[in-house]
């Protein structure tokens, strides 16, 4: 008996120790410095669909926070919270059920009537061999109807490696373009990007199209690049992809070899590939094409030139420089960038990344019309901190920008 209730004893012990740790901790973040964006110029209205997620750091500790609608929270987000995360959790929040299991924003096509997810399950025999095949789910919103199935890929004896980077629903077809390493005579090797057509009705694999196809032997390399995508589940007809040729030196430097490189948009309704040219001084170029974002109609560059910001936006079907405007932020040379550009507008907030790039300098916020270039909302992120006497010793840093 007495053993039991040393047990008893025992468990009510850690279980208070447990307790009081937890009220420490929720306690001690009314400790913590709150983050708001004081307003320099435009509508604060225009902040309720910014999200910033951070991390504060105050003498080599570190939490990560989230400030939305200028409300300070913190234990959301991560360290690492990137765009793929944030939209992820989106769809979790929506989804709940359908989303178990499934990850990687590129993998997924989202309307306002279906959910579509298509990813690649593989594995290694004892050979070598890969042996993969598709994973397959649609959610019907209205009806709240889920179809999934799995489909064994086509010629899989010839993959080494293979990653979906777009999904589209097409007249009841699923499209998946995915980046193929392929197996290849002797010491070649081959790199492909692959358009496959997935009949959900028949659930069959009806096509297998290779758009590009390179093979090249060491020490040269091939990589295939694509922009950041701005929407990466929202229905796009245009899909932007690079084919970089480069060269890997004796001494350990890698040198790409832009004249043999080249760019490429492949249109899904007329299933049309073309090979950009980029030949005139203000059009669509292999520069341009690797930097921007893109929102399946229009690549978006910002850079800086002459101490100021530039935002260009080119049509990519015509390949043309359609606007060029300055952003009214200045210049930061050791800060980082994040972009977002959604509901007709451009998010652009300037300030300091982790590692070496951590900085105590306010982050500034800028909100123009991706059209106009107006400026809607200008600001800068200033802290309240909760203890003055450490207040030098605090600084954060940007780890993501989400627009809702």
């Amino acid at each position: 008996m007495k053993r039991y209730l040393c047990s008893i004893i025992i468990g009510l012990v850690v279980l208070l120790s447990i307790g009081t740790y937890y009220v420490k901790v929720a306690s001690s973040a009314s400790g913590f410095p709150t983050y708001t964006f004081e307003t320099i110029e435009g509508s604060d209205k225009e902040l309720h669909s910014v999200i910033v997620h951070a991390t504060h750091e105050n003498g080599g500790f570190y939490q990560p926070f989230t400030v939305e609608s200028n409300i300070t929270t913190y234990g959301r987000g991560s360290f690492w919270s990137d765009r793929n995360d944030v939209e992820i959790e989106r769809l979790i929040k929506k989804h709940r059920s359908f989303m178990r299991g499934k990850d990687f924003i590129d993998s997924f096509y989202e309307d306002d009537d279906f959910l579509a997810y298509a990813s690649v399950n593989n594995e290694y025999t004892k050979s070598g061999k890969m042996e993969a095949e598709f994973d397959i789910g649609v959610l019907e919103k209205k009806a709240e109807e889920q179809t999934t199935f799995r489909l064994d890929l086509p010629h899989q004896e010839r993959l080494m490696n293979m990653e979906v980077r777009d999904v589209q629903l097409i007249h009841s077809k699923l499209q998946v373009l995915t980046m193929n390493d392929v197996h290849s005579n002797d010491d070649k090797q081959t790199k492909e990007v692959h358009l496959y057509t997935i009949d959900l009705a028949k659930k069959k694999v009806v096509n297998d199209k290779t758009l590009v196809s390179e093979t090249f032997t060491y020490p040269n390399q091939v990589d295939i690049e694509m922009p950041v995508n701005t929407s990466p589940s929202k229905p796009n007809n245009l899909i932007l992809f690079s084919l970089i040729k480069g060269v890997n030196h004796e001494e350990g430097e890698y040198e790409e070899k832009l004249k043999e490189s080249k760019v490429f948009s492949y249109q899904y309704d007329t299933e049309k590939l073309t090979t950009v040219k980029g030949a005139k001084k203000e059009s669509l170029n292999l520069d341009i094409a690797r930097s921007g974002y893109t929102d399946g109609k229009n690549l978006y560059t910002i850079d800086f030139t002459s101490g100021k910001y530039q935002m260009k936006t080119f049509d990519i079907s015509s390949e043309t420089l359609t606007n060029d405007m300055e952003l009214n932020v200045a210049v930061g040379k050791e800060e980082a960038n994040f972009v977002a550009i959604k509901n007709g507008r451009v998010y652009f907030l300037l300030g300091s990344g982790m590692g070496e790039n951590l900085t105590y300098k306010p982050a500034q916020l800028l909100i123009a019309d991706v059209k106009t270039g107006k400026t809607l909302y200008k600001g800068e992120m200033v802290r309240h901190a909760a203890d003055k006497k450490n207040e030098q010793k605090i600084g954060f840093s940007i780890n993501n920008l989400e627009v809702k």
